[in-house]
């Protein structure tokens, strides 16, 4: 079984890998064993992940890319394949984290609107696009889409994030339903409240400052993402496509609303 995690041979893709959950991913991938391509729009933060990787003895590429640009979203899979020779996985998950702050409807403008739209659900369409042909030429592939548990469910006057993540997830299914028959699967990850230092800010005042709501009784941390980003990776899950892996404490499963206040009757008997 532990043979069927291991990524060495693998070259991942990855957007938004310089900061939070997404840096976490790649340093789980890579002690997995992988080979990585890390995008984002700053080159510091994913010029010093990549050197994390190389620290590991794994190889890796900073590919400075803004997703919400078709050309650039081409570029960094073309970047990756002529330095690789191949990539076996896609992991979208460039986000607009500004988007998540709650905003009344008719104070948001057009313009954040699109933003959203083209960096959260185009950037995510335009990488999958850019790489699946190369994916099916080569007869395999794994495309992970990073959505949100706001993408399942509503949030008060969180328009962009909720709606845009609810379109990731119908991505991933419309790709896993369309590439199946090449080989290729796609899967989402739904991560619930994680704070990152992208959320430390007046952003933070939209997720709840504890656990206390969830039945774990605790907040997740971002190294939870890891070993799920490794596992849709590998060759451990390719029966699976289509699926929604949720990371999230049970918050979904128990109904709970994300509002921020702890219920009053104790959770445990």
């Amino acid at each position: 079984m532990l043979e069927r995690l291991n990524m060495d041979g693998r070259v991942v893709v990855i957007t938004g890998g310089g900061t939070g959950l997404g840096l976490e991913m790649v340093r789980h991938l890579a002690r997995a064993g992988a080979d990585l391509a890390i995008a984002g729009r700053r080159p510091g933060p994913i010029e010093a992940a990549a050197a994390e990787v190389e620290a590991l003895g794994r190889r890796a590429i900073a590919v400075p890319t803004d997703v919400s640009d078709s050309a650039q979203a081409d570029r960094l899979i073309e970047t990756a394949r002529h330095h690789f020779g191949q990539i076996d996985v896609l992991i979208n998950n460039a986000a607009l984290v500004s988007d998540n702050a709650p905003t009344p409807i008719w104070e948001i403008s057009d313009g954040e609107w699109q933003a959203a739209l083209d960096v959260n659900l185009s950037g995510a369409f335009y990488c999958s696009r850019a790489v699946s042909r190369p994916m099916v030429d080569q007869g395999q592939g794994k495309i992970v889409n990073v959505a949100s548990g706001f993408g399942l469910r509503g949030g008060r006057d969180i328009y962009m994030y909720c709606c845009t993540k609810g379109g990731v997830i119908q991505l991933t299914r419309v790709l896993s339903f369309s590439l199946a028959r090449h080989g290729i699967t796609a899967n989402s990850i739904v991560p619930g409240f994680i704070p990152t230092v992208g959320t430390d800010s007046d952003i933070r005042e939209a997720l709840p400052r504890s656990g206390a709501y969830l039945p774990t009784g605790k907040l997740g941390r971002p190294e939870d993402i890891g070993p799920v980003a490794v596992f849709l990776s590998s060759t451990a899950s390719d029966y699976m496509t289509g699926e929604t892996f949720t990371l999230d404490g049970g918050g979904l499963a128990g109904g709970l609303a994300p509002t921020g206040y702890a219920p009053l009757i104790p959770l445990e008997p």
